[in-house]
């Protein structure tokens, strides 16, 4: 995997060797993961059957395009457990924007992450109206989209030519269940690629199986 900032790390725990990122709030845990201390070091593991991009990692994903002080535009946070591991990755002087709807879930991840976490700016909007997101400010390096909608590749292309910069990263995880429950899987996939082609160059899709069932991943650099 490309990743020459060297901020995705193995280490063992309990003689397995595991994914981990370096604990940007040391002693916190988001989801009972594993802490790790390794000198004055503290590492967090990192469960790829509850993280999609985890889960892509451990599928031989090519290109992580997220990186040290990269500025991330996070759709569907959810409870926050990948966007913690982001916010680990960015580091200090990164910044994630995570955008959530619902607000139940909202509070959770307020509560548990992004009270703890300064690079971490939440947004409780419907991503589907990318303008009303007051919070964001300049353009985005990356826009990691992980939302069940029937349209979310719509909307993840409405953020990107929203806010993505020219030449920066679409990562697109594509529930294939929320799409369409009558077609194939793989077909569904190869659909929703071909939406994002004339705005995308596509880098790599990736099947996150058996880390998560019916799901997949677009990795594509935006044409601008």
């Amino acid at each position: 995997m490309e990743n020459e900032e060297g901020n995705i790390f193995w280490v063992k725990v309990e003689g397995e060797k595991r994914l981990a990122t370096l604990n940007l709030v040391p002693g916190n845990q988001v989801y009972k993961e594993k802490l790790v201390k390794i000198s004055d070091e503290e590492f967090r593991a990192w469960d790829p059957f509850r993280s999609k991009l985890g889960a892509a990692i451990m599928n031989d994903l090519q290109v992580l395009p997220i990186v040290r002080k990269s500025r991330v535009l996070y759709l569907g946070v959810s409870t926050g457990t990948t966007a913690s591991h982001v916010s680990d990755i960015v580091g200090p002087n990164g910044i994630v924007f995570c955008v959530e709807h619902t607000s139940r879930v909202a509070r959770e991840f307020l509560d548990r992450v992004a009270s703890y976490r300064s690079n971490i700016v939440p947004i409780l909007q419907d991503a589907r109206n990318p303008k009303e997101y007051f919070a964001v400010y300049g353009t985005i390096d990356v826009v990691y989209v992980d939302i069940a909608q029937p349209d979310q590749t719509e909307i993840a292309i409405l953020n990107c030519k929203t806010y993505l910069k020219k030449d920066g990263y679409l990562v697109l995880v594509i529930k294939t269940r929320s799409i369409d429950v009558t077609k194939d899987p793989s077909e569904i996939t190869r659909m929703e690629s071909k939406k994002i082609q004339k705005d995308f160059e596509i880098i790599q899709e990736l099947n996150l199986s058996p880390y998560e069932k019916d799901h997949s991943m677009l990795i594509a650099r935006y044409k601008g």
